[in-house]
């Protein structure tokens, strides 16, 4: 039975010179979550940022006593952030979602019926028939994520059709063991953490969800891709080397 006072949903949102966009979309997740929870916390992890999103947050937290800062002073990573604020997470369910919501937060619904039926890890996809998108990347960027999936079918997690999505869920105890686990700082921690999560026998849903593409997207098409192909290469070594620790024994079920 569910403790009164317990958290019943950590969303961790990474957030590097993200004023602009949190001025609009902070407001907006706290009232989406407040009719869905009795009990929530947002965990808004300042990647180093050298606009005023600190200082927004601050100002925000004061009359919400629900919205928690965490910063540093270093710009570590998208990675990075989103593992500080899980680790740091109470809730019984641990989201992270991006600062633009490009998925509406009442798509969380989905993912917590997933998990619910138990399964460990419930992921946001743009690729399932049940996924709707409402405004498309440009076509050299849906190109390259199709070309990226195919190397982390090939040479990391086979079987999910998006792992770039950022919408992600877990529940609490799912979400500490992998994050725990996880190295990888920049824009391929998706990758890892959905590998770690195979390797440690955790089920993982992939659920179709509305997503809209913000054209004010943080990834460089060349650098970042060329970053993220090395990291496949990284995770692939860390897990053949032991540095995600045991293998469990894996569970088969998954549904895309």
């Amino acid at each position: 039975m569910r403790k009164f006072d317990e958290i019943e949903i950590s969303v961790v949102v990474p957030a590097y010179n993200e004023e602009e966009r949190l001025y609009s979309t902070l407001p907006h997740l706290w009232r989406s979550l407040k009719r869905r929870f009795n009990k929530f916390e947002i965990i808004v992890v300042d990647d180093g940022s050298t606009d005023g999103t600190s200082e927004l947050v601050k100002r925000f937290s004061k009359g919400h006593s629900e919205v928690r800062l965490i910063r540093y002073e270093n710009n570590r990573g998208k990675g990075y952030a989103v593992r500080t604020g899980v680790l740091a997470a109470s809730g019984s369910y641990v989201l992270f979602s991006d600062a633009d919501l490009s998925t509406p937060v009442r798509e969380i619904r989905k993912l917590l019926k997933a998990l619910s039926e138990g399964y460990d890890v419930a992921i946001g996809s743009r690729a399932t028939r049940e996924a709707r998108i409402v405004k498309y990347q440009p076509f050299y960027r849906v190109l390259l994520g199709k070309s990226f999936n195919k190397l982390v079918q090939l040479f990391t997690v086979s079987g999910i059709s998006d792992t770039q999505c950022g919408f992600k869920c877990f529940k609490r105890n799912a979400a500490r063991e992998i994050f725990g686990c996880c190295r990888i700082d920049g824009f391929s921690f998706d990758v890892e953490a959905l590998f770690v999560a195979r390797h440690k026998g955790f089920d993982i849903a992939e659920i179709g969800v509305l997503w809209r593409n913000n054209p004010l997207s943080k990834v460089n098409p060349v650098f970042h891709s060329m970053q993220m192909l090395r990291d496949l290469f990284i995770i692939r070594l860390f897990g053949v080397t032991g540095s995600y620790g045991a293998t469990s024994e894996v569970r088969s079920r998954m549904t895309a």
